[in-house]
């Protein structure tokens, strides 16, 4: 890597041309360039745009610092996601404030002839909601009760143009925190905003920086946690993939806190994209001397490396984290000693999630006292959510902590599809537990969830509308923890493989009453004496369904028969002479129902189906139908 020579002068040099060519943007066309939008064809929209845009002789440019002639240019960027997934692919089109919904290819001429050459707005293409017609983002239910810190510029910059991030007050709060702050004052800051673990623990970030600035060791590192494994959750993929610069700029305002020179940020290997926005981010920052030696001549130094894990959920654990990335099997150790202490190669780190990270630039710029300003007095900030389930609207959501579930579920999720009753949500993911309805206007914060026997874990907010079994809901879950447990402690390899067991017997009406009795008496044994995390919270899906539901357990141990699952376990089948054997769905099916050859009908095991219906959403012939 060459020699930086950027100095603090020649970043606010930078700053202000970076400012100054965003200024002189005059129309700029954001296609989303998130995974979901991307999923649906959002880069064939952003291709032929460009190409058909050049050949009406319009002026295309798709970075900041691209040569401008003249009028009748076109800035065509790729943002990251909008959040509102099921209405993809999106473009925005500013400063018209238009949001255009669900556009393919077809209708790229249109929106070039009428809106870019025209400045016509296209009623079709808007998002519409009974029977209301919305142009601009922020007037969409969706949008409206959000407030947006983390995702503040995702689905309205250029996700892989550095200067756009800088031109919009990026890597500020590092220079203040390089030259204005000193590392006391920095962890003081973290300290005093309030600023929790978005991971899921809710430690306080500002006391685990303070720990590690205090021990003294020749190597410190700071490591981001993206290993995000959670069923339904894509919180930390969203910022990664739509503002990675912020998930960097907080982990070098870590490194100057702390006195640490090496930053890992670890991604699932399921998560490409977010490793190529991340891959690109790093370079160009190295490109522009941000990191590396010597960082803006202030004598700082800090690298940044990424590794990517295999895909398992106990790898969100710190300890086994850390040993993943040495290269060892991901299993967790037994505590203390602490991460803060010894951790990444036994040294000092600091260890927090893409979302904590991306939460510290602002921090550092507003200050703690603007923070403190925005949720409960506990549990400051904001909180980003991904609302999947039986729910009209899904997506990823940002609001401040102390909004309701109702308001999450109602008021921006737009209730539950079909017209049909809200039953539950699963919060948490399968560290989580069940919410029913009497909890839908308790505050979502740290400690109101913690009292209810749930955690807000990494924001996975998975709807459930009347028609859902419950015990089914436990036996996904419990089947997932089972399959992800490392094995190293016999508590939670052991015992989460017969509380399995139990739930596939009462799932198939074979249970007793005396299953219920020991599924309790496992989950105490399990939470109590399992090692790490994954297997403490192992259990709450089941607790918490036992808590809420335990009539449905009831019905299928002694009526033998469940509502729900009506005798026939499952209700999917696929026609025989409808399925071609494309094996589309058996690809796309999460838990693996479905079989068949290539060429060849397929079947789907109905002790297996969790009826999530991807498989009816996958199938180009029509050919999966509830029985």
């Amino acid at each position: 890597m060459a020699e930086t020579k950027l100095t603090r002068e020649g970043f606010e040099a930078l700053k202000a041309e970076a400012r100054a060519l965003l200024e002189k943007q005059q129309l700029k066309v954001l296609v989303c360039a998130g995974t979901g939008c991307v999923a649906s064809g959002s880069m064939k929209v952003y291709d032929y745009l460009k190409e058909a845009c050049a050949k009406r002789g319009l002026n295309v440019m798709v970075a900041l610092r691209e040569e401008d002639h003249g009028e009748g240019g076109v800035h065509l960027k790729k943002s990251g996601c909008h959040g509102f997934c099921e209405i993809g692919p999106l473009v925005s089109i500013e400063p018209l404030d238009i949001l255009y919904t669900h556009v393919h290819v077809e209708d790229c001429d249109e929106i070039i002839e009428k809106t870019l050459l025209g400045g016509e707005v296209i009623e079709r293409l808007l998002y519409q909601r009974d029977g209301q017609v919305y142009q601009r983002r922020d007037d969409i239910p969706f949008y409206k009760l959000q407030q947006r810190i983390v995702l503040k510029n995702s689905g309205k910059s250029d996700a892989e143009d550095i200067l756009e991030y800088i031109a919009l007050g990026g890597y500020s709060a590092f220079e203040k925190a390089l030259f204005e702050m000193t590392d006391k004052e920095i962890c003081q800051t973290i300290s005093d905003s309030g600023l929790r673990g978005r991971g899921g623990g809710g430690f306080p970030a500002g006391r685990k920086w303070e720990s590690v600035r205090r021990n003294v060791s020749d190597v410190k590192y700071v490591v981001c946690n993206g290993d995000e494994g959670d069923p339904g959750a894509f919180m930390d993929q969203g910022v990664m993939e739509g503002n990675p610069h912020s998930v960097l700029e907080g982990m070098l305002i870590a490194g100057v806190a702390t006195g640490a020179t090496e930053g890992y940020i670890y991604v699932r290997a399921e998560y490409p994209l977010a490793v190529k926005r991340l891959r690109i981010a790093i370079a160009k920052a190295e490109e522009l001397g941000l990191l590396g030696d010597d960082i803006m001549g202030s004598g700082f130094n800090f690298h940044m490396h990424i590794n990517r894990g295999a895909g398992a959920f106990v790898c969100g654990e710190g300890s086994a984290l850390t040993s993943s990335i040495e290269g060892k099997r991901g299993m967790p150790r037994v505590k203390p000693p602490r991460t803060v202490d010894q951790g990444l190669w036994g040294k000092p780190t600091v260890l927090n999630n893409v979302e904590t990270y991306a939460n510290v630039p602002q921090i550092v710029l507003n200050g703690a006292d603007w923070y403190r300003s925005i949720g409960t007095e506990k549990s400051p900030g904001t909180k980003t959510f991904a609302l999947t389930g039986n729910v009209v609207n899904t997506g990823l959501v940002e609001v401040p902590m102390g909004t309701t579930l109702r308001q999450v579920i109602f008021d921006i999720g737009g209730g539950i599809k079909d017209g049909k009753k809200f039953k539950a949500v699963q919060i948490g993911g399968p560290s989580g537990g069940c919410l029913t309805e009497e909890h839908l206007d308790l505050p979502m914060d740290f400690d109101s969830l913690k009292k209810v026997g749930a955690i807000i874990g990494s924001g996975g907010l998975v709807v459930m509308d009347e028609d859902t079994c419950m015990v089914e809901v436990a036996r996904f879950f419990m089947n997932f923890t089972q399959n992800e447990s490392c094995g190293k402690c016999v508590p939670c390899r052991e015992g989460t493989k017969r509380m399995l067991e139990i739930l596939e017997r009462i799932i198939h009406n074979e249970g007793s009453l005396e299953d219920l009795d020991l599924l309790e008496s496992l989950a105490e044994t399990i939470t109590e004496a399992s090692l790490c995390g994954l297997g403490q919270t192992a259990c709450k899906p089941v607790l918490s369904t036992l808590k809420y539901f335990r009539n449905e357990y009831l019905a299928h141990v002694v009526d033998k028969y469940c509502p729900h699952c009506n005798g026939k376990k499952h209700g999917l089948i696929i026609d025989p002479d409808k399925c071609r054997g494309c094996t589309k769905c058996a690809r796309n099916c999460p838990v693996e129902a479905i079989s068949g050859q290539v060429g060849k009908p397929h079947v789907i095991d109905q002790s297996v189906c969790v009826q999530c219906r991807a498989c009816i959403g996958n199938c180009p012939f029509g050919a999966i139908r509830e029985e």
